[in-house]
């Protein structure tokens, strides 16, 4: 029988981290699974995916499923193809793999170098496409992907309109791709959070230039409350999830109103 993984990448801090955390817990009641009528857990071991080795080579130390450390730039297309080469040889079984690195930059545009911007849209849009174009192979019926994407998707924001664009993109790929694999039984959830306070992406993206273009990140979420949310959705078949009063706000209103009127909104709300 193959191996039944999960893949997950960003897994060196943040919400990969925690997602690694909190499935190592509670994978048995997010994504039951039995074996001959029997329960068993549902991952025989996580494949962890980031840069930095060290905290991976910690994250296993601390994880009582077996991890697998994988320390790999997915900017790097030879990246791409290594994991691409290693799920071929080993054909495990993935059972779920979270897209969770991604990267962002908040500032003018002549405050972002091209390489930022270049990183941004490479890690954000190619990688998790690659990613999941080499898993999907591997995956079979009852399988689930979770493309971490960003409230940040369903409307253009001034000042962080790389970033909201490639998650804009991510966005409709997932849901486009749950529309396909439907039939396949391969479950697709695109998370869009709000911005998270305990986490190394706003300190991260705002080193950009002198000037505050947001000053404030008001009824920002937990790295913790935001993985528990977005599990629990995706266990539920759930094509989005909107873990969280404000991102769940910020989907309806974007149905409703202009993308003109949304950015007059977020003006005023950058500057509290």
């Amino acid at each position: 029988m193959a191996e039944r993984i999960a893949i997950i990448t960003g897994a060196s801090s943040g919400l990969g981290r925690e997602f690694i955390r909190q499935l190592d817990h509670f994978g048995e009641d997010l994504f039951p699974a039995e074996k001959d009528g029997i329960p068993v857990r549902p991952f025989d071991a996580f494949w962890v995916i980031a840069r930095r080795r060290d905290r991976l080579e910690e994250l296993a130390k601390e994880t009582k499923t077996p991890v697998r450390v994988l320390p790999m730039d997915l900017t790097d297309k030879q990246a791409i193809e290594d994991l691409s080469a290693l799920l071929d040889k080993e054909d495990p079984d993935v059972r779920l793999l979270i897209n969770a690195a991604g990267f962002g930059k908040i500032g003018s545009w002549r405050d972002i170098p091209l390489a930022q911007v270049d990183q941004m849209i490479d890690l954000n849009c190619r990688a998790a496409v690659d990613v999941t174009q080499i898993c999907l192979p591997h995956m079979q019926a009852g399988g689930h992907i979770m493309e971490i994407c960003s409230t940040a998707a369903f409307q253009p924001f001034q000042y962080l309109n790389v970033y909201a664009a490639s998650k804009a993109f991510l966005y409709r790929y997932s849901r486009a791709l749950s529309t396909e694999l439907r039939k396949d039984r391969i479950r697709v959830t695109a998370v869009c959070p709000y911005w998270i306070r305990d986490t190394e992406f706003i300190p991260v993206a705002q080193k950009t230039g002198d000037a505050a273009y947001i000053h404030g990140f008001p009824f920002s979420d937990t790295v913790d409350h935001v993985a528990a949310r977005s599990l629990s959705d995706a266990s539920l078949g759930l094509s989005v999830s909107t873990p969280g009063p404000v991102c769940t706000l910020h989907r309806f209103f974007s149905k409703l109103l202009s993308s003109d009127l949304l950015m007059w909104i977020f003006e005023g709300i950058r500057r509290l």
